[in-house]
């Protein structure tokens, strides 16, 4: 038996290694530190939904104007399939023919790099541009990956505004938004544009000697704005900028398109103008369901999605968007329009990492 509690003769060397651990007085501040540094570790981990796997997705758009789905299908899609499934780690292709377009999505194998991906591919289309079909165009390339998916969905809706107004309320809430760091890219979905509808009248045209073709490239010019030049005095440069965009249906009536009889012909002299609205690509209504216990109709809306950039904390970034949109309330968003959170992938992350913790 040894005199020593802490003898460690018996041992090799990590019973001396734990010994020396059991005798230092340094230990408490080693665990002590290594504590802080796990709590700080937990607190600065990035939590998102989505996890960060690369799996690279890259889209081929080509169209082919005036081609049935099924010329489409048969001269551009099936070809170009049988190209891409050559490239390795190619894992998935999956297409999608109509009228004049074709869309290619190929999906390499999960870890495989987005930079060589996009090279490969590029390599293999540029090798084979040679064997495109006439009237194809040069195809179009898009890469995608898991921060492209939107981490926050704010939905504007209101009964007292029309599609155009909402649109132009979220377009300002999202130049707002867009300001806000670790902001990637933002989208707006529905609503529709502002426009000035002519409604051109080809025997007013024919009288006056004019034409179709003739007055489209004047009202395109009509419509422009140039930077001409600067003036530099002292320290100070000052842009020079000509022409104007048209903001009503009244400033392109004004717009001359030629002369005839000695006297200008305008725009408002051979068609009716009114202020109108776009074709909209998507639409969206806002409704409460029988859970909420709200009766109402559905009404306009139009949604605004964020997504984050890589490594970013979904969660503190989706608390920095919805704390600017609050500030904006009463100043960019009008009392009488609700902004609803339609999708908050910060907030089911939480969940899920507040589970594994």
């Amino acid at each position: 038996m040894s005199d020593s509690p802490h003898s460690h003769e018996a041992h090799g060397l990590a019973g001396k290694l734990a010994g020396g651990f059991i005798d230092s007085k340094l230990t408490p501040l080693v665990v002590v530190a290594s504590v802080l540094l796990g709590l700080f570790a937990v607190i600065m981990l990035p939590r998102e939904e989505e996890p960060q796997i690369k799996v690279p997705m890259i889209d081929v758009m080509v169209a082919m104007p005036g081609a049935t789905a099924k010329e489409v299908e048969e001269r551009v899609t099936s070809p170009m399939e049988k190209l891409l499934w050559e490239i390795s780690g190619v894992e998935y292709v999956y297409s999608t023919s109509r009228a004049g377009e074709s869309l290619v999505i190929v999906r390499f194998k999960v870890g495989y790099d987005q930079e060589t991906a996009l090279v490969r591919l590029n390599q293999k289309l540029q090798s084979n541009f040679d064997r495109i079909p006439p009237g194809v165009t040069a195809p179009l390339i898009k890469a995608k990956s898991i921060d492209d998916v939107p981490i926050l969905a704010l939905t504007l809706h209101s009964d007292r505004y029309d599609p155009v107004t909402l649109r132009r309320l979220a377009a300002e809430l999202e130049d707002a938004v867009k300001q806000v760091a670790d902001v990637a890219e933002t989208t707006l979905i529905g609503g529709q544009h502002r426009t000035i509808l002519a409604s051109i009248d080809p025997a007013k045209l024919a009288a006056r000697n004019l034409s179709l073709a003739g007055i489209v490239p004047i009202l395109q010019q009509a419509n422009r704005q140039y930077r001409s030049g600067e003036i530099t005095s002292g320290n100070t440069d000052v842009l020079i900028e000509s022409g104007a965009f048209l903001h009503s249906a009244e400033e392109a009536g004004e717009v001359v398109l030629g002369a005839f009889g000695g006297k200008p012909v305008y725009l408002r002299d051979v068609a009716e103008l009114s202020d109108g609205s776009d074709d909209p690509d998507h639409y969206v209504l806002f409704g409460h369901g029988a859970a909420s216990g709200e009766v109402g109709g559905e009404e306009n809306a139009v949604t605004l999605t964020v997504a984050k950039r890589p490594g970013t904390n979904a969660i503190s970034l989706a608390e920095k968007v919805l704390a600017k949109v609050d500030a904006l309330k009463g100043l960019v968003i009008p009392d009488d329009v609700e902004v609803t959170i339609t999708r908050h992938y910060g907030e089911t992350a939480a969940e899920k990492s507040n589970e594994l913790l």
